[in-house]
C-alpha cells in the first residue's frame, strides 16, 4: 500500500491505472478506523481493481463549538487496518493543499442540508459536499462507498452526484453495530462507561420504533413518544427523531410505506446519530 500525501503524486498514480482501464474504488474518511470503515474498504476491494481511501479531517464541515482540534486521529494504526483490509492507496491530504489561500468555492445541495442533522449543524453539510467534490475530481474513482450510518450525508452525496452529472456510483453500506447494538463511530471513545449504557438506549429506541411500526402502528407520532420514553429513562438529551421518507428525507405524517426512523442525540458532550430503515408490512 503507498501513502500518499500530495495531490499531484496521487493524481499521477491514479492517472496511470486509468490508462490501464483499471476501476477504482473510493472510501473518504476522516481516519481513526473501526470495522465501520473496513467493511467500506473490503466491499471496494471486491468491486473494484484498485481501492483509495483518504484520511482528512475536514474543517469546513465543523461548527465553530464543535470537536475539529480533538477530533481522534490514528494515521499509523489506519494505515495498517487500511493495508490489511486491501487498500492500495491511502491519501492523507493538509488542510493547506486541500483549502489553500484565498479559496472561496462551496458547493451546497439545498434543502436537504437544513433539515435533520443540518439543522443543529449549520454549514455542515456544506463543507461534506464541498470536501466531497474535491475528493471526487482528484481521486476520479469509478465508485465511492459511504456507510448507512450517516444516512442523510449519503443521501446528499447521491444527489450532488446526480445534479452536477459527476460519474460516479454511489454505494451505500450497511451500519456496523457493536454487539450492544450501537452503531460504531469514531466518537464512541469520547463516551465513559456510564454514557456507553446511555448509548445502548439509541438502538433500544430504534428496534422499539421497527417493532411498532411491522405491527401495523402508522402514528408518527405514537411511534416518536414511544422512542422517547426509552430515551428520557437516561441523560440522553434529543436533537431530533425523526421519521423520514427515505428517498427524499421529507418528513412523514403518517407510517404507510418504507420509512427512515432517524435520531440525533447528545450524550455527556457527544454528538450521536443513528437510524434503522423499516419496510411496513401489508
Amino acid at each position: 500500500m503507498k501513502l500518499v500525501k500530495k495531490i499531484s503524486k496521487v493524481t499521477a498514480l491514479l492517472r496511470g491505472y486509468r490508462k490501464k482501464r483499471k476501476s477504482i474504488g473510493f472510501v473518504p474518511t476522516m481516519g481513526d478506523f473501526h470495522e465501520g470503515h473496513l467493511s467500506l474498504l473490503r466491499k471496494a476491494k471486491k468491486d473494484n481493481d484498485i481501492v483509495v481511501a483518504s484520511i482528512f479531517v475536514n474543517p469546513a464541515q465543523f461548527g465553530p463549538n464543535e470537536d475539529y482540534k480533538k477530533y481522534p486521529m490514528d494515521i499509523k494504526g489506519d494505515t495498517q487496518k487500511a493495508s490489511k483490509a486491501g487498500c492500495d492507496i491511502l491519501f492523507c491530504p493538509d488542510a493547506g493543499s486541500m483549502y489553500p489561500q484565498g479559496f472561496n468555492t462551496y458547493v451546497e445541495v439545498e434543502e436537504a442540508s437544513d433539515i435533520m442533522c443540518g439543522k443543529s449543524r449549520p454549514g455542515h453539510f456544506r463543507g461534506v459536499a464541498t470536501i466531497c467534490t474535491k475528493l471526487f475530481n482528484i481521486i476520479t474513482p469509478t465508485a465511492a462507498y459511504f456507510g448507512q450510518k450517516d444516512y442523510q450525508q449519503a443521501f446528499i452525496i447521491k444527489k450532488m452526484v446526480k445534479d452536477l452529472n459527476i460519474d460516479i456510483n454511489i454505494k451505500v453500506l450497511p451500519i456496523v453495530r457493536e454487539r450492544s447494538g450501537i452503531a460504531l463511530s469514531s466518537r464512541n471513545r469520547y463516551l465513559t462507561d456510564p454514557e456507553i449504557e446511555d448509548a445502548k438506549l439509541l438502538y433500544k429506541a430504534l428496534k422499539k420504533a421497527r417493532g411498532l411500526i411491522t405491527h401495523g402502528e402508522d402514528s408518527v407520532s405514537e411511534v416518536r413518544s414511544a422512542m422517547k420514553s426509552i430515551l428520557n429513562k437516561s441523560d440522553v438529551a434529543i436533537d431530533y427523531i425523526d421519521i423520514v421518507c427515505p428517498d427524499t428525507l421529507s418528513k412523514e405524517r403518517v407510517v404507510n410505506s418504507r420509512v427512515l426512523v432517524a435520531l440525533a442525540v447528545r450524550i455527556g458532550t457527544t454528538r450521536l446519530i443513528d437510524n434503522i430503515l423499516v419496510n411496513v408490512k401489508n
